[in-house]
């Protein structure tokens, strides 16, 4: 029996082989007379989106006397993804791990106006999350907080903030720990130290979930909450979810890229399907897939699973997507600096 992280992957290499279709002229619009809509995305969201893509497609029908519309996904690293769009895939919309992405879009290709994020509520982010720590059953290395990450002998399980936008605010989030225990240069050898006690680096959240719940690699997962939930959901008798004394408040943004729409004419089911993402009917799948909802109905329903902890934002202490990526994720930045692969 193919394994349910081995579906994934194969899921991801079709989403894949569609992005390289979606490059081609006239993907935009499917047949007779269906709209062909591409969502470019990061890596925890693929089941989240397969279900709020079919009930938008049944929303749209509705209300347009049964027009099909078909959403596809392209999934991977949210910088990765974000490159992917500059250089030429024709998404119609992105919904990425962190706003500093989208930025890149707008500022380096000029595909959606740099005051994208006040186009929808919330910061066009119609969701929060944060990052939780996965542990092995009964936690054998007694992994409790940031401090338990540095100890000998313990494998911590990330991926790469170059290429991954969860690897981002889990870093950030241990940053924000070390800087609370002295300043910039306990927050640097903090994490300095964590790092080296990474053996693997994947490129996405996914990759690095296989790693550790598929493989078998490492003790603990730095994790978007929602995929922790997930491989519970799938593994459940053999992990645990730990929540650290604090972390950090993800919000995935979410925009359309005018450019490709405009030249697709798929403008008016691109916006619908954004603004369909804050309805109560999204909202709450959005709650059943482990994603913070911003709908507090739909937040009362499924909150019980969320716990809450003290959380810092990009903003503070980081000054926001403007600042951190160049402080943190550049080229020679502090990331450079600390992280030496083994």
């Amino acid at each position: 029996m193919t394994s349910p992280f081995t579906r994934r992957a194969l899921l991801a290499a079709g989403a894949a082989g569609f992005a390289a279709a979606a490059c081609s002229p006239g993907a935009g619009s499917g047949g007779a007379g269906a709209i062909r809509l591409l969502n470019v995305s990061y890596d925890p969201t693929r089941e989240l989106y397969k279900e709020i893509n079919a009930a938008f497609a049944a929303d749209w029908a509705g209300k347009h006397g049964g027009q099909k519309v078909e959403v596809e996904q392209s999934h991977g690293g949210s910088g990765k993804q974000a490159r992917a769009v500059i250089d030429g895939l024709q998404a119609d919309v992105v919904t990425l791990a962190l706003g500093g992405d989208i930025d890149e879009i707008a500022n380096r290709a000029k595909l959606l106006p740099a005051n994208w994020q006040t186009r929808l509520p919330n910061n066009s982010a119609p969701y929060t999350s944060t990052i939780v720590f996965l542990v092995r059953k009964g936690n054998p290395k007694q992994i409790r907080d940031w401090p338990d990450l540095i100890k000998p002998g313990v494998g911590v399980i990330a991926s790469n903030p170059k290429t991954s936008g969860g690897a981002r605010w889990a870093y950030l989030a241990a940053y924000a720990y070390g800087l609370k225990q002295g300043g910039d240069a306990a927050a640097r050898d903090y994490v300095g130290r964590l790092y080296r006690n990474v053996p693997v680096l994947d490129t996405g959240a996914r990759g690095s979930t296989t790693t550790f719940a598929q493989r078998g690699i490492g003790d603990v997962l730095l994790s978007w909450e929602n995929e922790a939930f997930l491989t519970l959901d799938e593994f459940g008798p053999n992990f645990d979810i730990v929540y650290p004394s604090s972390s950090i408040l993800a919000e995935p943004p979410v925009a359309l890229i005018d450019t490709n729409v405009d030249k697709k004419g798929t403008r008016a089911a691109a916006q619908a399907y954004l603004e369909f993402l804050y309805t109560p009917t999204a909202q709450d799948i959005i709650g059943k897939h482990h994603f913070r909802p911003r709908d507090s109905a739909a937040l009362a329903r499924h909150g019980a699973s969320f716990r809450q902890i003290p959380l810092v934002t990009v903003d503070q202490p980081f000054g926001g997507w403007t600042k951190a990526p160049a402080d943190h994720f550049a080229e020679g930045a502090v990331f450079d600096q600390i992280y030496k692969p083994a």
